[in-house]
C-alpha cells in the first residue's frame, strides 16, 4: 500500500513540473574564543582542530536547548511555498503546448530576480499555523488558521503534499530529512566523521558574536552537505545555518537543496529558530542547460509565549477547520503576512485569477487529477468512472480480467462515498461484482458507518493481517507476469458492515461483522475441501467479528474526508495493529467457533546517510483447529513483481500456521556503496539488501481436517531467504527500475504437492519513482 502511495506521490510531482513547463565557561573554553583559523584546513586528529573543541560545547546542550527549556511553548508559523520555472527563453515560450494559454503565462515572466533570467511564475500557498507543545513527554498540536492557493485549487491532496516535500528541520538531529533520504546534520556528533570543520571568522548574528565554521564532505561524492555554521561564542548555540548539497548529489529530479536556518535569543538562555528557508531545484533531466523548477519554503516563526500551562486535553484535541473558515481574503493577508510577497510571487495570484476560465487551462488540469486519483469525472454528475489502474488483470482462473468501477466524488472532504463496481474473466466467462457504501457523521473523531457485498475470484492467503474491506483486492489476484501457476483462486461470497471512530488523533477503533462463503473457484487444480464433523465439505461458512486498534502516530492525511489521503513524502512514522476476530458458529450457518489474534508492525527508519530500513513483523495465533480457508497462510508472491512484505520464493499456500511469527527488513542504502566504486559511480545506481523469515506451528487437529489436495504443513524451523537488488535504473533522471535477485535459504526440497516445483533462487522488477 505504502508504495503505491510513494508512487502517486512522485506522479503527482511529475505531473506539476509538467504543468509548470505548461504553465557555564570554563579556561579551555575561553582559549577557544581566541582562535580565528582562515581558509581551509585539514588536520590528522580531530583533537587537533579548534573547532572540535567548539563542537564539543554544542554537542553538551543538544538536549537542554531552545524550546526543550521550558514545560509547553506556543508560536505561530507563517509559511510560503512558491514554484517557479528558470531560464526561459523565446523559442520556450513559442511552443505548441502553450497555444491558448501564452498571452495570459508569458505576460507574468519575471527576470529581476536571477541575473536577468526570465522566470515563469507556477505555483503558491500560503499558511498560518498556531502551533503548541510540551516537553516530558513531547506532545504537539498544530492548527492551521489560513491558507491561500493559486492554481489547483479544486485538489488539495497535490498542494498538501507540496507542503510535505518540506518540514521543520531540528539542527542538533543527528540525521536531517530531506525527501526520505538521510543527511548527517552538521551539528550530529558523528560529524567529524563525515565533515571537515574549519573556523573561518567571528562575525556577528542577531547580535551576537558567532563563530562561522566552514563544513566540508570528506568525501566529495558521497551523498552530504556543505556549508556554514554559526556559533555563539558565549552559549555556544546554533545561532545561523547555510548549507546545500554537494554537486554530486545523486537524488532523482532533485539537482539541489539548500537550507538557511536562523535563530535568535529573546532571553539569556532561550535561542530559537526564528525562520527556515529550503529551496529545491527539480530537473526532468539532467543535463547542464535544462530548465528547471526552483521550489522554494520559507517558514516565519513568531509570537513565541512559553510556560502557560497547556494541558494535554487541550494538545490532545483534534481540529479539523471548514475550508470557507481558513480561506481568507488579500486583507487579511497583508495585515497577518511575516515577510512581504516578491513581484514573482504577486505575479502568480494574477496569473492564476485569469488562467481559472481558460479553457485549454481547465483541461490541463483536469488531466492532472485524472492521473493523480485514477478516476475519470463523468460530466458534472458527481459522479466518476474507474479507477483506471485497476482496469485490467490475468490469472490462470478468469484469464484475461476486465474492471469497471464508479464512485461517488461531490467533493474531496466528502462525508459520504458509493463505490461499485464489476468484472469479467474471458476463461471462466464470469461475471464478478462488489460495492459498498459508507457515511461519516463526524469529521472531528471520525465517527462512521459503512456497509459492502462482493462476489469475486480472489488469491487468498497472500496477507497475514487482512483488511476486512469489500473494495480492496489482493496484488495477487490481479497479477499479470508470474513465476508459476496461480490456480489456487478461491470463490467469495462476503458481506460486511462495519463503523469505526478515532477518540484520539490517529488511533482508530474499528469493529466489523462480516459473513462469507468461501469455495475453491477450480476444485480440479485447487481443492480446498475439509471434515466436518466426520461429513467431506467442499464449501465454507464464516460468520465472524472483528475488533481493530489501528494507532499510526504522527501521520498526515491531505484531506479530512470519509476518504482521506495519506501524505508519504516524509513518512517515518510507525503503523501498528492489534487485530482480535471471533468466529461464531451457527450465525447465518457459520461453521465454525474460533478466536483468533493477530499483531501487525510496521516502521521505516531512515540510519544517517546509511539509507533507509523498511521493517516489520508480524505475530498472530488461532486458538482453534481450522481448515484450510481460515488458517493463517504465510504470505507468498509468485509474480515476477516486486511487492513488500510477502516472502518471493514462497508458493501460495506452501505454509500454513495456527501460530505464526514473521520479520521482513529491506535496507536502501541510496548509493553508499556503488558510489566509492569508480565507473560504477556514474551509473548512479543504487543497492537494496532484504531478508525475511517465517516462523509457525500448526495444530495436528487443523492437519487432520484437511481433505483437498495439499500436504499441509507449518514452519517450525525458520524459513528464511535473502537477497539484495539494484534500484535506480534509468537515464538521466528517469530512473524507475528496480531488480531485486532472492536466495532461498531452507526448505530447499519442500513440497506440497507432487507438482509443486520449489524455486531456489528468482528474479523480480518492478517500477518505483522515488526521489
Amino acid at each position: 500500500m505504502k508504495s503505491m502511495l510513494d508512487k502517486k506521490f512522485i506522479l503527482t510531482l511529475f505531473l506539476i513540473l509538467i504543468n509548470g513547463l505548461l504553465f557555564s565557561q570554563n579556561e579551555k573554553e575561553n582559549q577557544i574564543e581566541d582562535v580565528v583559523i582562515k581558509g581551509v584546513k585539514k588536520y590528522k586528529n580531530k583533537k587537533e582542530n579548534p573547532a572540535y573543541a567548539i563542537m564539543q560545547q554544542v554537542w553538551k546542550k543538544k538536549k537542554s536547548n531552545g524550546l526543550l527549556l521550558h514545560k509547553d511553548y506556543q508560536y505561530k508559523t507563517y509559511e510560503k511555498i512558491d514554484f517557479r520555472l528558470d531560464n526561459i527563453d523565446s523559442a520556450f515560450t513559442k511552443k505548441k503546448a502553450f497555444r491558448g494559454m501564452d498571452s495570459i503565462i508569458f505576460k507574468y515572466n519575471d527576470s529581476s530576480e536571477i541575473a536577468g533570467k526570465a522566470v515563469l511564475p507556477i505555483f503558491i500557498t500560503e499558511s498560518i499555523f498556531n502551533v503548541y507543545g510540551k516537553n516530558g513527554p513531547k506532545k504537539e498540536r498544530k492548527d492551521l488558521v489560513a491558507t491561500r492557493l493559486s492554481g489547483l485549487k479544486n485538489n488539495q491532496i497535490v498542494s498538501k503534499t507540496i507542503q510535505n516535500m518540506y518540514q521543520d528541520i531540528n539542527i542538533y538531529d543527528n540525521t536531517i530529512n530531506y525527501l526520505n533520504i538521510g543527511f548527517v546534520s552538521p551539528v550530529s556528533t558523528d560529524g567529524f566523521g563525515i565533515f571537515d570543520y574549519n573556523i573561518t571568522d567571528t562575525i556577528e548574528v542577531n547580535t551576537v558574536r558567532s563563530y562561522e565554521i566552514r563544513f566540508t564532505p570528506k568525501n566529495p561524492d558521497a551523498l552530504a552537505l556543505k556549508g556554514r555554521l554559526y556559533i555563539s561564542m558565549d552559549k555556544y548555540n546554533v545561532m545561523k545555518v547555510e548549507m546545500e548539497t554537494n554537486k554530486k548529489i545523486n537524488i532523482n529530479f532533485v539537482k539541489n537543496i539548500a537550507t538557511d536556518l536562523e535563530f535568535d535569543n529573546p532571553d539569556d538562555s532561550t535561542f530559537i529558530p526564528i525562520r527556515n528557508e529550503t529551496t529545491l531545484q527539480l530537473v526532468l533531466n539532467d543535463k547542464e542547460k535544462a530548465k528547471y523548477v526552483l521550489a522554494k519554503r520559507v517558514a516565519n516563526y513568531s509570537d513565541y509565549q512559553f510556560d502557560k500551562g497547556l494541558t494535554d486535553d487541550f494538545l490532545n484535541k483534534i481540529v479539523v477547520p471548514e475550508d470557507e473558515m481558513v480561506a481568507k481574503d488579500e486583507e487579511y493577508w497583508q495585515v497577518n503576512r511575516t515577510e512581504p510577497l516578491t513581484t514573482s510571487q504577486q505575479n502568480i495570484y494574477k496569473m492564476y485569477d485569469e488562467l481559472e476560465h481558460n479553457p485549454k487551462y481547465k483541461k490541463v488540469v483536469k488531466i492532472i487529477e485524472i492521473g493523480n486519483s485514477g478516476y475519470i469525472p463523468i460530466g458534472k454528475s458527481g459522479i466518476d468512472f474507474g479507477n483506471i489502474f485497476q482496469s485490467f488483470g490475468y490469472n490462470d482462473i478468469e484469464g484475461t480480467r476486465l474492471r469497471g468501477g464508479f464512485r461517488t466524488y461531490r467533493g474531496k472532504n466528502d462525508m459520504w462515498r458509493i463505490q461499485a463496481y464489476t468484472a469479467y474473466g474471458f476463461r471462466d466467462q464470469k461475471w464478478k461484482f462488489g460495492g459498498e457504501a459508507k457515511y461519516m457523521f463526524n469529521k472531528t473523531d471520525r465517527f462512521q458507518v459503512g456497509a459492502g457485498f462482493r462476489k469475486d475470484v480472489l488469491q487468498l492467503g497472500v496477507q497475514l493481517t487482512t483488511d476486512e474491506g469489500i473494495m480492496t483486492r489482493s496484488f495477487a489476484s490481479s497479477s499479470v507476469l508470474n513465476s508459476g501457476e496461480t490456480t489456487s483462486m478461491s470463490s467469495v461470497k462476503q458481506s460486511n458492515i462495519y463503523t469505526s471512530i478515532e477518540p484520539w488523533k490517529n488511533i482508530q477503533l474499528r469493529l466489523d461483522a462480516t459473513q462469507q462463503s468461501i469455495e475453491s473457484a477450480d476444485s480440479n487444480l485447487f481443492n480446498i475441501n475439509y471434515y466436518r464433523g466426520g461429513v467431506l465439505r467442499s464449501d465454507l461458512n464464516d460468520t465472524r467479528f472483528t475488533a481493530t486498534i489501528i494507532a499510526r502516530p504522527g501521520i498526515k492525511f491531505s484531506t479530512y474526508g470519509v476518504d482521506r489521503y495519506e501524505m508519504t513524502a516524509l513518512a517515518t512514522n510507525p503503523t501498528l495493529i492489534l487485530k482480535y476476530t471471533k468466529g461464531v458458529g451457527g450465525v447465518f450457518n457459520s461453521d465454525f467457533n474460533y478466536n483468533k489474534l493477530q499483531f501487525y508492525y510496521y516502521q521505516p527508519v531512515i540510519l544517517g546517510n546509511w539509507g533507509r530500513l523498511f521493517a516489520n513483523v508480524e505475530a498472530g495465533k488461532n486458538f482453534d483447529a481450522l481448515p484450510l480457508a481460515l488458517q493463517n497462510v504465510m504470505p507468498a508472491n509468485q509474480s515476477y513483481g516486486l511487492v513488500r512484505g510477502v516472502f518471493s520464493l514462497m508458493n501460495y499456500y506452501e505454509f500454513v500456521a495456527d501460530s505464526y511469527a514473521v520479520l521482513f527488513l529491506e535496507h536502501h542504502f541510496n548509493g553508499k556503496i556503488l558510489s566509492q566504486i569508480p565507473l560504477i559511480k556514474k551509473l548512479k545506481l543504487r543497492e537494496v539488501a532484504f531478508f525475511r523469515s517465517g516462523v509457525g506451528s500448526l495444530k495436528q487437529e487443523s492437519i487432520m481436517m484437511n481433505a483437498g489436495n495439499m500436504s499441509l504443513s507449518a514452519p517450525e524451523k525458520p524459513y528464511y531467504e535473502y537477497g539484495f537488488g539494484i534500484e535506480n535504473i534509468g537515464w538521466g533522471n528517469f530512473r524507475i527500475l528496480r531488480v531485486d535477485f532472492n536466495w532461498r535459504g531452507n526448505y530447499l526440497n519442500h513440497k506440497t504437492t507432487a507438482n509443486t516445483d520449489v524455486r531456489k533462487f528468482g528474479v523480480q522488477f518492478g517500477f518505483q519513482m522515488n526521489f
